[in-house]
């Protein structure tokens, strides 16, 4: 993976990234001759030396009255993204009091792009509930196959189960985490339907994914029903 696309994942702005690199291909510098090599005005890099300074990432000496920038070790981005990890963990009790307090029964949530569908499989490991699919293709193992082994992982730590119903003919991979049944006479579709806890969440998988997750405890409790039917109706593997 690109350095600078990491960089940017952390949320490093564009300027920070120029400096950052910059003293680390060339050492300690001033700051106009950083400017120079960043190919960025002088405020903008005083700007970034000052936010990297305060994230603990640059460093200076004074040497007479000039100031000498250089970055420190690269291990300091690992001590950076923990220590924001411990900022997230302390809050998090709070943000779920008010998650809770907001909720609204029936709600609708929308999801795009990989990153989201990656949020609608991270909530489904981590609500710890049996998650009972239909309409599979293996499109998240195709697609994402390194979260798909992560998901897997997350599985097995929660203890989550699945049941997968699918059209004959599909084989799948992963038999550890999942029972199969499948169905004569389904057609290909590129919408996968999930059920867990009091929640669907429906997958279509099209060149950029969409998912809707509803949270609705009756209307996930009337498509268990429907799945529990197929499942009756289905045959073994």
């Amino acid at each position: 993976m690109e350095v600078q696309k990491v960089l940017e994942k952390l949320g490093f702005s564009p300027n920070e990234i120029k400096v950052y690199l910059t003293l680390n291909d060339n050492g300690s510098n001033k700051a106009g001759r950083i400017s120079k090599l960043a190919q960025i005005d002088r405020s903008s890099c005083y700007n970034s030396l000052k936010s990297l300074i305060e994230k603990g990432l640059v460093s200076y000496v004074l040497i007479g009255k000039i100031k000498w920038f250089q970055a420190t070790g690269p291990k300091r981005l690992l001590d950076y993204v923990r220590e924001q990890e411990k900022d997230v963990e302390e809050i998090i009790p709070q943000l779920n009091a008010r998650h809770k307090a907001s909720k609204i029964e029936g709600q609708v949530r929308l999801f795009k792009g990989i990153k989201g569908i990656k949020s609608i499989f991270l909530d489904i490991a981590r609500t710890g509930e049996d998650n009972f699919v239909f309409g599979s293709e293996g499109q998240f193992s195709e697609r994402m196959p390194e979260f798909a082994l992560q998901f897997g992982r997350l599985k097995k730590e929660g203890k989550v189960k699945t049941k997968l119903i699918i059209r004959k003919g599909r084989e799948e991979l992963d038999n550890k985490t999942t029972d199969y049944r499948y169905l004569d006479g389904v057609a290909a579709s590129p919408a996968v339907t999930n059920i867990y806890g009091d929640k669907i969440a429906i997958i279509i998988w099209t060149d950029e994914p969409e998912g809707i997750v509803i949270e609705n405890k009756a209307a996930a409790k009337a498509y268990k029903s429907y799945f529990d039917f197929m499942w009756n109706h289905a045959k073994q593997i």
